[in-house]
């Protein structure tokens, strides 16, 4: 388990990460204002109350392709997490395996 190798992982991870992130956080705040564009727009088409906008906004294809994307960002988010999250877990092992070696060599006065 070679520590540069490690740190040069989480480092390559952390960039794709931060713009997974971003873009689902963008998606995110996006639908919120789709949904609002197309409540009025079902407004516009005689739809007077609110519930009748929603519902409609909500069964709207665009609506179900804004959901769509966002699955796809929550997922790739996810994937960049967990290898980070595997990363750090390997670099407490090794310094672990380190703390136990300087233990040993202290103990055997090494």
């Amino acid at each position: 388990m070679d520590i540069e190798q490690l740190l040069h992982k989480y480092r390559s991870l952390v960039e794709p990460y931060a713009t997974a992130r971003a873009t689902r956080t963008y998606i995110e705040e996006y639908k919120k204002s789709l949904l609002a564009l197309l409540m009025k727009k079902a407004a516009q088409t005689g739809h007077t109350s609110a519930a009748a906008q929603e519902r409609e906004a909500l069964a709207s294809e665009q609506y179900m392709e804004q959901l769509v994307a966002l699955q796809g960002a929550v997922e790739e988010e996810e994937k960049l997490r967990y290898h980070i999250k595997q990363t750090e877990m390997e670099i407490e092992v090794w310094r672990s395996l380190q703390a136990n070696e300087r233990f040993e060599r202290k103990s055997y006065a090494a």
